[in-house]
């Protein structure tokens, strides 16, 4: 089954759920504010997407980091802020079991299949 990885005040991710259910595709939600992020989970993530890509930095969390979080990161050092901040992994997030498909474009969930 598909998983979508967002927070629920997020537009994008908003549109993302819109595109699944349009298509008539099962999938489950995963709300990185309520259900936060495990070590697991996020190495399962990591393991097909580059670490600096999954960093999301035009969010609110990282705008609000401080200075010295955001100086001179690296993929250790955003993997723990990820770890610390959930909301600073890129959304909405679709983990299709075979593949990781990062943000959301009209289009982009056209090859799905239920």
């Amino acid at each position: 089954m598909l998983t979508l990885f967002m927070i629920k005040n997020c537009d994008t991710c908003r549109k993302a759920r819109k595109a699944l259910d349009e298509k008539g595709l099962p999938y489950q939600v995963h709300d990185l504010r309520k259900d936060g992020l495990s070590a697991a989970l996020l190495e399962h993530i990591l393991a097909r997407v580059p670490v600096m890509e999954a960093l999301n930095r035009r969010s609110t969390t990282w705008r609000n980091l401080p200075e010295e979080d955001k100086k001179e990161i690296d993929a250790n050092k955003a993997r723990a802020l990820i770890m610390a901040n959930p909301t600073l992994l890129k959304r909405p997030l679709l983990d299709t079991g075979d593949d990781i498909i990062l943000g959301y474009r009209d289009g982009d969930y056209d090859t799905l299949k239920g």
